[in-house]
This record gives structure tokens, C-alpha cells and sequence, in this order.
């Protein structure tokens, strides 16, 4: 039988004898044991302790009733439990994350199903309602018959998310443990979804979530963030994971993040980050935000003009290279001086033996650390760029500017 949470809030349980034991205040999940089963109901007695059923207690179930398989002595007293999850408090009423639907909505009914197992019901947590049959059974409960308010919403469109696809949003960290809550499904999402759900949450859910992740999806998170979000977050974050995830991130990004908060901050966070990760980050805060340093990132490839395409793609192989972001090749002449750029696509597709100076593109186009950044948007609108190198005084590359670079820029003027 489909059972609703509200049709269970207040029911009346009877014990083995028949006799009347209280109402059902709350009912818990523990996640420790089974994660969606109803492990304890919560029985009120007016101004007597409130009592506990098991769910090995309980003989069937129907809206508005409970009935038990033993007698009111064996219940025991109610006594508050951290690592218990209770479906009334902590789910109705409450935001959560579809990670299927990649947004944030908040729940108005939990659906359950009954399984039977040696003699006795138990309950299963699985999905929850979302939609309008649920705020009609929220509204309505307690004040008309439950068979009524089923017949009301059965024409009423379904809006369900499966329980397994829930992932709570919890800000208490020893909490977040007890209850088992990992956030493992939000590591699997787009940081940009991820990010863009965060933005409906609030402060304190979205530094618990942040707090939670690895690293390298924080810091991805982080970085499609607005900026008035990430600096509130990295303030408020213990220093140390602050700076892990800070490492995460591309120089330029890192940057950005830090030349937003308090100068006493952003040094403590250098401070506590690796010295050459530290030392490409304070290279570029040297640079005003509004150039085509504050813009570049120092992390590119780059190899001598008269290596041939096998020659660099053997090198390649054996780097550490963030594939997703390799677009183009600065090349160097023999001073170490910029000599041009090739796009990987012409690389893949020339002799092996053929040289990089000969495949490079035409005009060389780069800029110093200092120019401005409206020269900057003006180069990759007229020549249709992918890629900018960013030059020093002497003209050897410290940095490229890529294209989602200048799109961020100009979607946050």
C-alpha cells in the first residue's frame, strides 16, 4: 500500500491488546543501518514522555492508524538521537537537491511503501513529493478525511523525485557525519550546475556543501561562482582547507578569488598554500585585475619553434596536462623569446617530421602584462581568437588569456 507522511503525522497507534498507546508525533530514518527504512516512530501521550516503537513493532499500518504487535510496556521512552534522520523535521517543508533535475526544491510529502518482513510492516522512504498532490495533502491535513484528500488529488499532476536521487543539505559538519550524508552525487554534477543551484540556498547550507567536497570539485564550484559568493565562502572556511582548495584552482582564478578578500586573508591563505603554487598567485595580484595580467594564466604549454609534431606529442604524453584547456602551443625561439602559437587541431593533423615554425599561425599576435584589457577584448573580437599570449618586457611568454577567460570577464562588467 502507497502511504504519505501526513497521512501518518498525528495517526493513532494501538497497542497488541488494542488499547490506545499515543499519536505519531515524528518517525525516524537511521541512516547508519538502512537508509531509507522508518527505524522508530515517535508516539506522543499528551503530558507523559513521548514513547518509541520499532519498526519490528509495528503489525500494519493505515492512514491515520498504527497498529503494534506487542504491548505498551515493551515501547521504550523517547530520548533524542543526533544520528537519527527525523522525516517530519528534517525533510517536510525542507530544500533539498534533485541531483537528477540539477536544482534546488523544497519537499512537501514523503511517499512510502509497505514491505513486510517476519510478521511485522516496515516502511520504506521511497521518493519524495515536490509537487501539488503534496501541498494539497500538507494543507489539508488534519482537516478533512485522508480518502477525501486522495480523491482530491488524484487529477493533480505528479511531481516526484526518487529518494535515491535526494541529496540533503545539511550544515552542521558532525551532523552531516552522523547522518551519513555524503555528497558524492554533487561531485558527479557540472560544477556550473552545481554552482547556479548553490546560489538558491543559503549561507550557512552552501559553506556546509563546499566545506563537504573534495578539493578539486570545490575549487571548480568555486570558480563558477559569483564572486561576492566565493568570498564570503573562502572567509569563512577553515584556513587550511581554504588553501587546499585554492590550489585546486587555476592561478588566475585563485587570484581573483584572493585579491577580493581582507589583505590579512589573503596573505594567512598564501601562507598556508604550497611555495610555487603561492608564488604564481602573487605574481599575478601584482598585476592590476583590469589587464592582461590580471587576466592570464602562467599554466600553459609551450615548446621551442624547431620541435617536430611527433617530437612534442611524445613530450605531451608524458605530461600532466589539463586536456579540456589544451586549445594552442606557444612556441619559442631560440633566445625563449614568443615566436607564435599553433592550435593542437593543426598539430594532429601535420606530417610527423614537420617543424612547429612552419605550422604556426599568422600575425603573431601577443600582448604585454600591462595592456589594458579592453585592447585585450578588442584582439580576440577582431581576429576571432581562441587564445592570447601574454608577453614580459624582454617578450618571452608568462601567461595565456583563453577565450572563457574573456567570456567571464565580460558577463560580470
Amino acid at each position: 500500500m502507497q502511504l504519505y507522511a501526513t497521512e501518518l503525522v498525528g495517526a493513532e497507534a494501538y497497542d497488541a491488546q488494542g488499547h490506545f498507546v499515543g499519536r505519531v508525533r515524528e518517525f525516524f530514518i537511521e541512516p547508519a543501518d538502512q537508509p531509507n527504512r522508518i527505524s522508530h516512530f515517535l508516539l506522543s501521550r499528551g503530558r507523559f514522555q513521548p514513547l518509541l516503537a520499532r519498526y519490528n513493532q509495528v503489525a500494519a499500518v493505515a492512514p491515520g492508524t498504527i497498529r503494534l504487535n506487542c504491548s505498551e510496556r515493551e515501547l521504550t521512552l523517547y530520548t533524542p538521537n543526533e544520528a537519527w534522520l527525523a522525516v517530519r523535521k528534517d525533510l517536510m517543508d525542507q530544500q533539498i537537491i534533485d541531483t537528477q533535475g540539477r536544482k534546488v526544491v523544497r519537499v512537501n510529502d514523503v511517499d512510502l511503501a509497505e514491505q513486510k518482513t517476519n510478521g511485522n510492516v516496515e516502511l520504506r522512504l521511497t521518493q519524495v513529493d515536490v509537487g501539488l498532490p503534496g501541498a494539497v495533502r500538507r494543507l489539508l491535513q488534519g482537516v478533512v478525511a485522508p480518502g477525501f484528500i486522495r480523491k482530491l488529488q488524484n487529477p493533480l499532476p505528479q511531481k516526484t523525485i526518487r529518494w535515491e536521487f535526494v541529496n540533503l543539505i545539511e550544515p552542521d559538519p558532525l551532523r552531516r557525519v552522523k547522518l551519513r550524508i555524503t555528497h558524492e552525487k554533487l561531485e558527479d554534477l557540472h560544477p556550473a550546475d552545481l554552482a547556479e543551484m548553490m546560489e538558491d540556498i543559503s549561507a550557512a547550507e552552501r559553506q556546509g556543501i563546499i566545506a563537504s567536497l573534495d578539493e578539486e570539485t570545490a575549487a571548480a564550484v568555486l570558480a563558477e561562482l559569483d564572486e561576492r559568493l566565493t568570498t564570503q565562502i573562502v572567509e569563512k572556511l577553515d584556513p587550511e582547507k581554504a588553501a587546499d582548495i585554492l590550489e585546486e584552482m587555476a592561478p588566475d582564478a585563485a587570484a581573483d578569488v584572493l585579491a577580493d578578500l581582507p589583505k590579512e586573508t589573503s596573505e594567512e591563505l598564501l601562507e598556508e598554500m604550497p611555495g610555487d603554487e603561492a608564488s604564481e598567485v602573487r605574481g599575478l595580484l601584482a598585476f592590476d585585475e583590469n589587464t592582461a595580467g590580471g587576466m592570464m594564466n602562467p599554466e600553459f604549454v609551450f615548446v621551442g619553434e624547431t620541435s617536430t609534431r611527433d617530437e612534442v606529442l611524445q613530450w605531451m604524453r608524458l605530461q600532466d596536462l589539463n586536456v579540456d584547456q589544451l586549445d594552442t602551443i606557444v612556441l619559442l625561439d631560440g633566445d625563449a623569446k614568443f615566436s607564435g602559437t599553433v592550435p593542437v587541431a593543426r598539430l594532429l593533423l601535420a606530417d610527423p617530421d614537420q617543424r612547429l615554425s612552419e605550422l604556426k599561425t599568422e600575425p603573431l599576435l601577443g600582448v604585454p602584462g600591462d595592456a589594458d584589457e579592453k585592447d585585450v577584448f578588442e584582439l580576440f573580437d577582431k581576429y576571432n581568437l581562441r587564445m592570447l599570449t601574454v608577453t614580459n618586457r624582454e617578450g618571452r611568454p608568462i601567461g595565456t588569456i583563453t577565450v572563457d577567460d574573456v567570456v567571464s570577464r565580460l558577463v560580470k562588467k
